[in-house]
């Protein structure tokens, strides 16, 4: 019989069990209130999160010192066949012409062009620029006004709970500017790692942006304008983590909210009852 003592959910006294209206109450609110307590704790449990931290690496190292960059750009008082993409960087790279991976779409019956292009840059700083510089003929008064429909660099990068400059520049309208003028973007590129639940990493990249306009001159007369891209790399990464609650936590929460709300029920309907029943002897002048 001594192991009986061992017993912790022993049995409550008959005279703690008498059913009242006010327990009643108080029992259905505490489960309704629990009820409300557990969906919140299911729907956290079955949401994820995104966790950011913040280290100084390479994270793409298989991407052979590249980045992917994805440029979307119309000119629309600019022909199509004076329209080129120049890429040059402080490795020794000066490309002028680049014609891979690029489409050009006439515009406005011809007069104006879409340049799209996707090419690849090096992990340096360096600039790539929108000009005529490529054209067997430079025009007198070339029109560089433009409108900017997306820069990207890296994977396509669009999570729901991830919000970022990933295509700062999307929209970016220069059409009221002077035609003759030149256009100086300064980027600062931040790399960006995205992990889902499997593990499973993406390569971006973020950047700021700066810019300014400008008409320049040397000593042979004016200078031929270009949209100038110049860009330089940020040492910090930013790295995204999905993750999902454990289900240790959710049941250690489940717990608590269930006991915890019964204990404070229990004690809250013991205070009702026994204030009743004094009241109830003062009533029957038992308390004089």
């Amino acid at each position: 019989f001594s192991f009986c003592r061992f017993d912790i959910y022993r049995k409550v006294p008959k005279d703690l069990t008498q059913p009242t209206y006010t327990g009643a109450i108080i029992s259905v609110c505490c489960c309704l209130f629990i009820l409300f307590l557990f969906l919140s704790e299911l729907t956290g449990f079955i949401a994820t999160e995104i966790v950011n931290e913040l280290y100084v690496d390479d994270p793409d190292k298989d991407s052979g010192g590249k980045i992917e960059v994805n440029l979307n750009i119309s000119l629309p008082n600019l022909h199509c066949e004076l329209v080129g993409l120049d890429i040059q960087d402080e490795m020794g790279r000066h490309e002028v012409g680049h014609i891979d991976n690029s489409m050009k779409i006439p515009l406005n019956n011809g007069d104006g062009c879409r340049f799209e292009g996707h090419f690849s840059i090096n992990k340096v700083p360096g600039n790539f620029h929108v000009s005529t510089h490529s054209a067997t003929a430079q025009p007198q008064n070339p029109d560089m006004t433009h409108i900017i429909h997306k820069l990207s660099f890296g994977d396509k990068l669009q999570v729901h709970n991830v919000h970022g400059a990933f295509n700062a520049l999307e929209g970016a309208d220069k059409l009221s500017s002077n035609p003759l003028a030149s256009h100086d973007y300064i980027l600062k590129i931040v790399p960006t790692v995205y992990e889902d639940m499997s593990g499973k990493q993406r390569y971006s990249y973020q950047y700021t942006v700066a810019n300014k306009e400008y008409v320049a001159y040397s000593h042979t007369g004016r200078i031929i304008p270009a949209i100038w891209f110049r860009y330089d790399l940020s040492p910090i990464t930013v790295k995204y983590t999905e993750r999902r609650q454990p289900l240790y936590r959710f049941i250690t929460s489940i717990c608590a909210i269930i006991g915890g709300t019964f204990t404070v029920a229990g004690i809250l309907d013991s205070c009702i009852f026994t204030a009743s029943e004094a009241w109830k002897k003062i009533q029957l002048g038992k308390m004089q």
